[in-house]
C-alpha cells in the first residue's frame, strides 16, 4: 500500500482514486493477471459520512472526465428485492415481534447472494453504459449480507469491467492467512483473496 494513503485526508484519497480510475491501465484491466477486476477501497467506519460524500463527488467528477459510473448500493438493492415480494413493510411493522435471528434468517433468504443479489446486479448492469461499477452500502447490510459472498457471486456476472467496493473496515493480506475482509476493523468477514486494494494501484 502507498504508505499512509488509507489514513490520508479525504481530498488526497479522492485524487488518488480518481487518477487510478482515469488511467488507461486501470480501464483496460491491465496488471491483474487472470484475476477478476475487483478492487477494494477500505476506510475507517467512523468516516462513513465522509466516504459517502467522496463517492458522490467521484461520480460527478469522473462523469466530467468522460467516465460513467454505475453505483449499486447493497442496502437499496436489498430493499428493492424485499419490496418486490411485499416483505419489507411487513418486517418493519413486526420487527419487535421477532428475534434477531429470525429477522436475520428472513433477510438472508430474501437477499441470497447467489439466487437474488447477483442476478439483480447482472440485470442492472446488462444494458447500462458505464466503465466502472461502485459497490456501496456494505456496512448497512451487515450481518445478513456478507461482502465476501457478494464478491464471490459477482465473479461470473461482473467481470467485464472494474468493480470497486467501498469497504468500512480493513482489507488485509498475509502469506500465512491469505487475504480477509475485516468489517468495521473488528469482524472478520472471511477469506477473500481475488480483489486488489485500490490504494496499491499505481497512478
Amino acid at each position: 500500500m502507498i504508505r499512509g494513503l488509507q489514513t490520508a485526508s479525504i481530498p488526497e484519497r479522492f485524487e488518488h482514486i480518481r487518477k487510478v480510475i482515469c488511467s488507461q491501465r486501470f480501464q483496460r484491466m491491465e496488471g491483474i493477471g487472470n484475476e477478476v477486476p475487483f478492487f477494494v477501497v477500505p476506510y475507517c467506519p467512523t468516516e462513513e459520512n465522509d466516504m459517502q460524500g467522496l463517492q458522490q463527488m467521484l461520480m460527478k467528477r469522473l462523469k466530467k472526465d468522460g467516465i460513467h459510473i454505475i453505483e449499486v448500493n447493497l442496502y437499496d438493492l436489498a430493499k428493492e428485492l424485499s419490496d418486490e415480494l411485499g416483505d419489507w413493510d411487513f418486517w418493519l411493522e413486526h420487527e419487535a415481534e421477532h428475534s434477531k435471528d429470525d429477522l436475520k434468517e428472513a433477510l438472508q433468504s430474501l437477499t441470497d447472494a447467489e439466487t437474488k443479489l447477483a442476478p439483480a446486479i447482472e440485470a442492472k448492469i446488462k444494458d447500462a453504459e458505464f466503465e466502472v461499477m461502485f459497490l456501496t452500502g456494505v456496512g448497512e447490510v451487515f450481518p445478513y449480507i456478507r461482502s465476501h459472498t457478494v464478491l464471490n457471486n459477482l465473479q461470473r456476472v461482473a467481470k467485464e469491467r472494474p468493480t470497486i467496493m467501498f469497504f468500512p473496515g480493513d482489507y488485509s493480506h498475509s502469506l500465512e492467512e491469505g487475504a480477509s475482509l475485516d468489517l468495521f476493523g473488528r469482524l472478520r468477514d472471511d477469506k477473500y483473496y481475488r480483489a486488489f486494494n485500490l490504494y496499491e494501484r499505481e497512478i
